[in-house]
């Protein structure tokens, strides 16, 4: 399945003494192509912008990943009826559905999943336990999901231990828990990059601009650029840009055009 992860951004930079700042909702597959943006009206937020976002996409047999924020009934009913799969995290702004996952009889259920990985001078070992479920409390949803995430910072030795959990508008046979791994540490990955690329690479937050529709259109060119060196292999945006000496406050420049 086509995994797209929707993750919005504030440009602070556009904050001024009267006005908030400007924020823009993307959709992104979790190769690092950008497939819609949207600007967010202002005095509103990201919830209602995500189903008009999605409109321009194909989702048939795709599988939709997002923050805690989009985990809502109406989000998944708009998913189903496009013929659309996701994988929604549950945190405890959502009461009863966070209760009703979080009590699930977890230390009875069987360990499904794990891997382990040594980088950015931490251990860290991720568990991942599966339940068949269909009186979740979001449409479509078939299965809960817990993650256990233990760290170990190598230069101190202190362990963390952190439990995430999921719904997922799948059902066992289709998806493997190997599959949903890689699908939630991809969003994951997904929002690292393009906060790293935007704020980072960019400096999207060094931006000024707010006037009418121009926000969205420094956006457009930025998400181009980063599909374009996406597109063409390039793992580290920055390092790429470097070596074509062009300037990253200017996306015609980041493009080739000027």
């Amino acid at each position: 399945m086509r995994a797209v992860a929707v993750d919005g951004t504030t440009v602070r930079g556009s904050r001024t003494a009267t006005a908030t700042a400007i924020q823009l909702l993307a959709a992104t597959d979790h190769h690092g192509v950008v497939l819609a943006h949207r600007q967010i009206v202002s005095k509103s937020n990201e919830i209602p912008a995500f189903q008009p976002l999605l409109d321009t996409i194909d989702l048939t047999g795709s599988v939709l990943t997002g923050d805690a924020l989009h985990t809502r009934h109406g989000h998944g009913a708009c998913l189903r009826k496009r013929g659309a799969h996701y994988l929604a995290i549950v945190k405890k702004n959502h009461p009863g559905l966070y209760d009703q996952v979080r009590k699930l009889p977890w230390a009875e259920i069987p360990l499904d999943h794990h891997t382990r990985d040594k980088a950015h001078h931490r251990d860290e070992i991720r568990r991942l336990k599966v339940a068949a479920f269909r009186h979740l409390g979001c449409p479509g949803a078939r299965q809960a999901i817990q993650i256990v995430r233990r760290r170990r910072e190598l230069s101190t030795g202190k362990p963390t231990i952190e439990r995430v959990y999921l719904i997922a508008g799948l059902d066992v046979s289709d998806a493997t828990p190997a599959a949903l791994t890689a699908w939630i540490r991809g969003h994951w990955g997904i929002e690292n990059l393009l906060h790293h690329a935007r704020d980072r690479t960019f400096r999207e937050d060094d931006s000024k601009v707010r006037t009418s529709h121009l926000p969205r259109t420094m956006a457009s060119l930025r998400n181009l650029a980063i599909s374009a060196f996406r597109q063409n292999g390039e793992p580290n945006i920055a390092a790429a840009l470097r070596t074509t000496g062009r300037d990253y406050r200017r996306p015609l420049s980041i493009l080739g055009l000027t």
